[in-house]
């Protein structure tokens, strides 16, 4: 059976475009469960109810092209949740507000694929899905996120700060919530966000007129 690379939709059927999502819903399982450098095409396929790695290989030229549809899938997803509530909003305390508890909703929503992204992320370091663009992607992410600060530091929600690093220390903080709950599943994942949108809502505001409180010294 010839390989039949990945890419654009067009030329493949509704009974392809199913089974190519298949793969991918099975390539996301396992890297979650057993970490980015055991999903193996064999151990996909066998989670996947395949015979063959041959049918994945109809599909997905190699390893790094299925994590390359791995990742847009998880970032798609993730969009899907995050952009609309982001997009209702009409400041930017709001927006930033929103992408957090937003993230926090998709992690509670999609375990498998949050935990994929992280073990991709984290175990590969890209080394073979560069080509696809996963990297940009990422720091797409953060700088949407940036471009946010921007705008809200520009219109007087925000205070004085460097965006970039805000950015880092917002993402941080998401990342490290999920990190923490990997350990211990009884977090509440949804008052974490809650939580980390309301301290960075504190550290990100205009800072308020000076008083002065009588305690100066003479």
């Amino acid at each position: 059976m010839g390989t039949k690379r990945g890419g654009a939709h067009g030329g493949r059927t509704l009974t392809e475009e199913a089974r190519r999502a298949q793969i991918v819903q099975a390539a996301i399982e396992t890297v979650a469960e057993l970490g980015y450098p055991y999903a193996s095409f064999s151990r996909v396929a066998k989670r996947a109810g395949l015979s063959s790695t041959g049918m994945i290989s109809y599909y997905f030229a190699g390893k790094s092209e299925l994590i390359a549809e791995v990742m847009a899938t998880i970032f798609r997803v993730a969009g899907e949740i995050t952009v609309p509530r982001m997009e209702r909003e009409r400041t930017y305390r709001g927006k930033l507000r929103a992408y957090i508890e937003s993230s926090f909703t998709f992690m509670e929503r999609y375990p498998a694929h949050t935990m994929a992204l992280i073990e991709i992320v984290i175990g590969s370091r890209f080394r073979d899905v560069a080509a696809m663009g996963p990297v940009e992607q990422a720091v797409a992410s953060v700088d949407a996120l940036v471009d946010c600060l921007n705008k809200g530091r520009s219109a007087g929600e925000f205070g004085e700060f460097d965006p970039l690093v805000m950015a880092i220390a917002i993402r941080g903080a998401i990342d490290n919530a999920l990190r923490q709950h990997m350990f211990d599943p009884d977090i509440d994942l949804a008052r974490c966000g809650r939580e980390i949108a309301e301290i960075f809502d504190r550290c990100t505001r205009t800072d308020p007129p000076s008083e002065s409180t009588g305690d100066s010294q003479p």
